[in-house]
């Protein structure tokens, strides 16, 4: 019996002399749940691109029920049954979330699209795999997570026999990646076969028949989820143990962020209604809510993307209300983005460019208006090291690293700043359970060194490790606060959906 997808010997090399994927083979069966895991530029992604026609392979055979492939494109891989929903968003900003879920697949009454029809049909599919979304909203109104949501509905709506999952979850609430995977369950119980790309461990123990391992490249390891745990797991992937942590207590200063009453009206719809919160010296301060609740209008206001209609931002006591961009920056604050290209780089340019946004006209890297790229050259190298980025030169295009390996060249020239404010947007968003460990600890230095960091995270177990205390918001209000020694996951992730707690 044929496989549903074979992969033989598969090499992916890159004209900078990168071999993303050397020698690769895995199969997928019929109604089978496969995890892919491994570090960030182990060659999991590269190799799902290969799949869907988005990278030629250098080397090597796919077969499609026995059947040898030869993908120029994603819509050959599609005309096969083979989908992706892939880990940085491809869609339209000015469309509709329901037009882009039927593109190249229109509704259509004569030779009109039928937009009533197709904004039935797309409610339909949101609420059978509940998945929540408004069909009407237009993509560039909505929030992270609800551009992932959907990804995932588009390719659900092609019916694709083989979906590819990369790093799906990676900005879902913990109830919603609970019915995400119960949806995996479903699709494969129903007969498709399913490819998940997750950093996340327990989510491969929770919903995968078979995972193997990647490192540099290669397969190292092939287990059935029944055989194995996610300590193993972890070793395979990073060759080391990943060691436990204990956060130790320090000190608060001065408020050194202060919100105060902040308002924000966006198409004349208030999304932020009167916020108040302060991040004080040496104190992680996490928010946690359900994406789509204002979290993200929250930081835009912070940091000066967009324009608060009333309130203050005050760093370091200073006003910097609806200040430009590059003016919050010089009075302290750093930003690590939850969108790493939409905000947090130029992927067209090199890395050493990209290490030094901000203080490109600085001393020492700008003497008489002149670029030193000797010195721009050595900072980033050195970035780069300390970081432990995967690139193959600091002359590498951003757009080139893999997803975590972008996240943590842009985490390396945010702390860099030496900034007293961190904003911190989702800082571990689709980087390994070795890279989560690094930046964790990084952030915790961070904080040792007196610095105010306010984290946004859609994980919420990552919100309770790392915070000193936590605000609750739900549709744009601040509905509770958390000290590390009251924190209780139930009652964040009822008032996280809008319910009430009785402290008492």
């Amino acid at each position: 019996m044929a496989y549903e997808v074979e992969m033989k010997g598969i090499t992916k090399a890159f004209g900078n002399g990168v071999v993303a994927n050397d020698d690769v083979s895995i199969h997928l069966n019929r109604g089978e749940i496969l995890a892919i895991v491994g570090e960030n530029g182990a060659g999991k992604s590269t190799l799902m691109k290969v799949l869907y026609g988005l990278h030629r392979p250098t080397a090597g055979e796919i077969r499609v029920k026995g059947k040898a492939c030869s993908f120029r494109n994603p819509s050959d891989a599609m005309a096969a049954g083979i989908g992706m929903v892939q880990q940085h968003f491809m869609l339209f900003e000015e469309m509709t979330v329901a037009e882009n879920i039927v593109f190249k697949n229109e509704i259509h009454s004569g030779p009109f699209m039928n937009m009533k029809k197709t904004f039935e049909r797309v409610q339909e599919l949101s609420d059978r795999y509940q998945l929540k979304i408004d069909p009407r909203a237009r993509i560039a109104d909505c929030p992270v997570g609800l551009r992932q949501r959907v990804e995932i509905l588009k390719i659900l709506y092609q019916d694709a026999r083989i979906i590819i999952f990369d790093e799906p979850s990676a900005v879902l609430t913990p109830l919603e990646v609970e019915a995400l995977l119960e949806t995996m369950k479903n699709l494969a119980g129903s007969g498709r076969s399913i490819i998940l790309i997750t950093h996340k461990l327990n989510e491969v123990m929770a919903v995968a028949d078979r995972v193997y391992v990647m490192r540099r490249g290669k397969v190292v390891a092939e287990r059935l989820t029944r055989d194995t745990d996610e300590e193993e797991l972890a070793f395979l992937m990073v060759g080391r143990q990943i060691a436990g942590r204990q956060i130790p207590s320090v000190q608060q200063g001065e408020p050194l962020l202060e919100v105060r009453g902040l308002r924000l009206n966006l198409e004349g719809r208030e999304v932020l209604h009167g916020i108040d919160l302060h991040v004080d010296a040496g104190e992680i301060v996490g928010i946690a809510g359900v994406s789509g609740n204002g979290q993200s209008q929250l930081i835009s206001c912070i940091t000066g993307l967009l324009p608060a209609c009333a309130g203050q931002v005050l760093v370091k006591g200073e006003d910097v209300t609806n200040r430009p961009v590059r003016q919050i920056r010089d009075a302290g604050l750093a930003h690590i983005p939850e969108d790493r290209y939409q905000w947090g780089c130029a992927s067209e340019a090199a890395l050493e460019e990209n290490t030094l946004m901000s203080r490109q006209d600085e001393a020492p890297f700008c003497k008489r208006g002149m670029m030193d790229y000797k010195r721009v050259r050595k900072h980033a190298v050195g970035l780069i090291r300390d970081f432990d980025v995967k690139a193959s030169s600091p002359g590498q295009k951003m757009r080139e690293l893999s997803g975590g390996n972008a996240q943590k060249l842009i985490l390396a020239r945010e702390l860099n700043l030496d900034a007293e404010v961190l904003i911190c947007a989702e800082p571990t968003r689709g980087v390994d359970v070795g890279a989560m460990e690094a930046i964790h600890d990084r952030l915790l230095k961070k904080r040792s060194e007196g610095a105010a960091i306010l984290l946004i995270s859609s994980e919420l177990t990552e919100i309770m490790s790392l915070s000193d205390r936590i605000y609750v918001i739900f549709e744009g209000n601040i509905r509770g606060e958390f000290r590390r020694d009251s924190m209780d996951d139930k009652h964040l992730g009822l008032l996280m959906l809008g319910g009430t707690v009785d402290h008492e």
